[in-house]
């Protein structure tokens, strides 16, 4: 009788994890419409919500009835009161946001460095960050936990930090001091598979299965893979370094390093310097840029689109993905001449690779790491919303 009533209450929470995710992933939705994207019967759904509501992860709406035919079904919506905290270490910011369940940013901020930052360094910023956003911007709000997205290779089974190689840091646990600081869990991982993971669920590749993701920041270049509908993490969790990759220049004249690695070939370094810049987001380089800042800087932004047309064309060759991301200053590379970019792209492809891609760039622009760190934070929670309900 003990096993039959576990059993029936792992049920249980199984269920209610799939309704949160469901409002959480996809938006508010009345009680009919999960009943129908679940499965379950009206009076298990009904049970479902009800316990997220009395838990505060869900608030129902009683939906406008002068746009409905008949009794209107209640919506249920991710309470925006919960939080996951997002953060991405770089060599010149740390970058800090507060996600809230469903999707939104609730509060950000960008703390510009002089220097880069250690592991202890990145820890008090975060550490700081959130203890004033407690008492001002989500005072009254519920925080899950924190996810870091690490421009590096990152243990998937702990989270340890084993190599960020522009941060010079190199087995560093940073979950730890970081929990402890806080009092609240903490989840690390790669800066763009949960880039390529917050762009499937939220942003440009949300009806996509198979995406590969290209993400372009300070320390260099990283990716995502996702193939039928899954993230690909690798055997240890460190798949996706395309910024390790060689893209094959043929013309040496065209190749700025000795090696051709792509993370030096197609570098936010040079395109800052080119635009004559010492610093300062994407946006205000992708500004820099379009105020027409000279020749050297046109010429270096057709070399590095070249070489980065080059690379992913080989993704699809090689992955056969019916949508490519590019996130960070690659979409701004993208962006000078869309059409251009996508016609060589599949001009250096397999036709039949190429047949029904789609080329974009982030949907959710500089959100995207935040969002992607945020949503690992929130992964325990939409596992058993009640065990975590009760910590």
């Amino acid at each position: 009788m003990k096993e039959h009533a576990t059993a029936v209450e792992a049920v249980r929470r199984t269920n209610l994890g799939e309704v949160l995710r469901l409002v959480h992933h996809e938006g508010p939705r009345s009680r009919s419409l999960i009943t129908s994207e679940t499965g379950l019967n009206r009076s298990t759904v009904a049970d479902l919500v009800t316990a997220l509501v009395e838990r505060g992860l869900v608030v129902e709406q009683v939906p406008d009835p002068t746009k409905r035919v008949g009794r209107p079904s209640p919506v249920a919506a991710a309470n925006t009161d919960v939080v996951a905290i997002g953060v991405n270490p770089e060599v010149d910011a740390i970058e800090i946001g507060a996600v809230s369940l469903g999707g939104g940013l609730r509060a950000r901020t960008r703390i510009e460095l002089t220097a880069v930052p250690s592991a202890a360094d990145a820890v008090a910023a975060v550490a700081g960050t959130v203890r004033r956003w407690q008492e001002d911007e989500l005072s009254g709000c519920r925080i899950i936990g924190l996810g870091v997205a690490v421009p590096g290779l990152v243990r998937a089974f702990d989270g340890l930090v084993r190599l960020a190689p522009h941060l010079d840091w190199r087995d560093e646990d940073v979950a730890t001091p970081l929990a402890e600081a806080l009092g609240m869990p903490v989840a690390v991982g790669n800066d763009a598979s949960l880039g390529a993971r917050a762009e499937h669920l939220f942003g440009a590749a949300r009806e996509h299965a198979d995406v590969v993701y290209l993400n372009g920041g300070a320390s260099g270049i990283g990716g995502g893979l996702i193939l039928d509908g899954m993230l690909i993490r690798g055997a240890g969790g460190y798949a996706g370094e395309w910024g390790q990759t060689r893209p094959g220049i043929a013309n040496e004249s065209h190749r700025r390093t000795h090696d051709g690695v792509l993370e030096e070939e197609v570098s936010r370094a040079r395109l800052l310097a080119a635009a004559q810049l010492v610093g300062g987001d994407d946006a205000a380089l992708a500004a820099a840029l379009a105020s027409d800042p000279g020749p050297t800087a046109d010429e270096e932004v057709v070399r590095q689109r070249r070489v980065l047309a080059a690379t992913v064309a080989n993704a699809v060759n090689a992955l056969n993905p019916s949508m490519i991301v590019l996130g960070g200053f690659l979409a701004i590379l993208r962006d000078r001449d869309p059409e251009s970019f996508d016609a060589d792209v599949r001009g250096r492809s397999l036709a039949v690779a190429a047949e029904g891609l789609q080329i974009t760039s982030a949907a959710l622009a500089q959100d995207r790491l935040l969002i992607g760190a945020a949503e690992a934070a929130f992964a325990a929670l939409l596992a058993d919303p009640l065990g975590v309900a009760a910590q």
